[in-house]
């Protein structure tokens, strides 16, 4: 029996509706259990695991629940519900929790803060930070640009930094903020515009044997035109300034040309040797960046590991399919691509003559980011929830006109706690169906989820896998073949 409920006035976070949603879905009797903001994208896809919804407001929370006992299971969802919403215990008479980031940095002696409210709120959460004293990242996707650079001219008048907006990686004094590799500590620092990028870039260091001092993240969108930068300049005299850092890295998604210079000018006034990890068309992959960077530190390189997988070709005249949770690496793999294919589709398209559809459907070849701020609204990154990508690689997989499949796995703290696991149904599936998946992984020997085994698991279950990104795509492009 199917049963489908809009409840007015409640609004969960999108992790502990995800939480609340696997909890029952994996009660006996439950085929299937969708528990969500009623945004349009959950509607979809609520539509797409066969539930008919009425009309509904995001403002909504939506409970869509197929079981044998529906009673059963939406008594779970209101346990599941309430349990999220209790406080945690504290003793008697204590004071209630702070209800600003002012009041709690000033009762704590914190000297960071991070913000993650959704975009539309962040704003006002961001300046009480600020003006509270605090480094600030701001993790939330979805901020308004003009709010953006409001808030990197309110820090630079309080000789402050702001982190973000959309600043999902950080590692200040060791500490890992929002999604973070387990690193060594040492001599390099990073600044990125780029969270999956700098990912990338920390975990290829570590497994060379070169550690980081700080990764400064600053937002997908600080290089360009309209942010100018701002907070990649403020981080660069950061790390100048500090002695534990011998060498700085700034890696990007493909900057405005004209912030770029005026970086490259700010870099070459400092004390402190800066390398520039700018992904575009002819520059350095991000495994080409982390070997100078090895290589300067005084380190030794050698070519990330990879596996071979159990399909060795595509199928013929087929097209490419990638489909990533990060940007940057969705980026880095359309650029290698482009160079021998030409036009690859995609939701952040490299050209925007190439963009897809707004229903996302394949042309040609394609790559689609699934982590962009237009899929997660309402939804947990897919870094932690990767449901919507695995029903897109069976698609993908029963779809005749695909030929090799690539994907991206990233590790690290604030993943989920096993994402290989996620995906091995899918993969046995695609080599079943005699298409090869390459798969990306960026992972770090420290970090919780086991970098060797979820490279085992991936293996094991069929797929190409390579530790390099790049790598994983030029993999891909050769088990391609001569497209039609």
């Amino acid at each position: 029996m199917r049963s489908v409920q809009l409840r007015r006035g409640t609004y969960v976070d999108s992790v502990t509706l995800m939480q609340v949603s696997r909890r029952v879905a994996a009660l006996d009797g439950v085929t299937s259990a969708l528990v969500a903001m009623a945004t349009e994208l959950n509607l979809d896809l609520a539509a797409g695991m066969g539930f008919e919804v009425p009309p509904a407001s995001p403002n909504e929370l939506l409970v869509a629940v197929e079981a044998v006992s529906v009673d059963a299971a939406l008594a779970e969802v209101d346990l599941a519900l309430l349990e999220a919403s209790r406080p945690a215990p504290s003793g008697f008479g204590s004071a209630p929790a702070p209800v600003t980031v002012r009041s709690a940095a000033a009762r704590s002696g914190a000297t960071v803060a991070l913000v993650s409210t959704p975009g539309q709120w962040a704003f006002a959460d961001a300046v009480d930070a600020l003006d509270a004293g605090l480094l600030t990242m701001v993790f939330s996707d979805n901020v308004p640009l003009e709010q953006e650079v409001a808030l990197k001219e309110h820090a630079a008048r309080a000789g402050l930094l702001v982190m973000g907006p959309d600043c999902g990686t950080a590692v200040v004094g060791g500490v890992g903020l929002g999604f973070a590799n387990v690193v060594r500590p040492g001599p390099v620092g990073i600044v990125a515009a780029s969270g999956t990028g700098a990912q990338h870039l920390m975990a290829l260091l570590d497994g060379a044997g070169v550690g980081v001092s700080h990764c400064l993240g600053v937002g997908g969108r600080d290089l360009s035109a309209e942010v100018a930068g701002r907070s990649t300049l403020r981080a660069l005299d950061l790390l100048d300034a500090d002695e534990a850092t011998e060498l700085v890295v700034v890696v990007s998604k493909p900057p405005a040309p004209e912030v770029a210079e005026a970086v490259r000018a700010r870099a070459a006034s400092l004390g402190t040797p800066v390398l520039f990890g700018l992904l575009g068309a002819g520059r350095p992959d991000l495994t080409e960046t982390a070997a100078a960077v090895v290589q300067a530190a005084g380190g030794r390189w050698a070519a990330p590991e990879h596996w071979a997988g159990q399909v060795p070709a595509g199928r013929p005249g087929g097209a490419l399919r990638g489909l990533f949770v990060g940007g940057t690496l969705c980026d880095e793999a359309m650029l290698v691509a482009s160079a021998a294919l030409g036009r690859v589709s995609s939701n952040i398209p490299l050209d925007p003559a190439w963009a897809v559809g707004d229903d996302l459907a394949s042309d040609g070849h394609t790559m689609l980011d699934f982590g962009d701020d237009r899929l997660t609204r309402g939804r947990p990154h897919p870094m932690i929830d990767g449901a919507l990508r695995v029903e897109r690689l069976r698609a993908e997989t029963e779809d005749p006109t695909t030929g090799v499949l690539l994907l991206d796995v990233v590790l690290g703290l604030g993943s989920a706690d096993d994402p290989a696991a996620e995906l091995v149904p899918a993969l046995h599936a695609a080599r079943a169906a005699g298409v090869p998946v390459v798969v990306s992984v960026t992972g770090t020997r420290d970090d919780p989820q086991g970098l060797r085994g979820q490279v085992a698991a991936l293996h094991g279950a069929g797929a190409w896998v390579h530790l390099s990104n790049a790598a994983a795509a030029r993999c891909a492009l050769d088990l391609l073949g001569d497209p039609a």
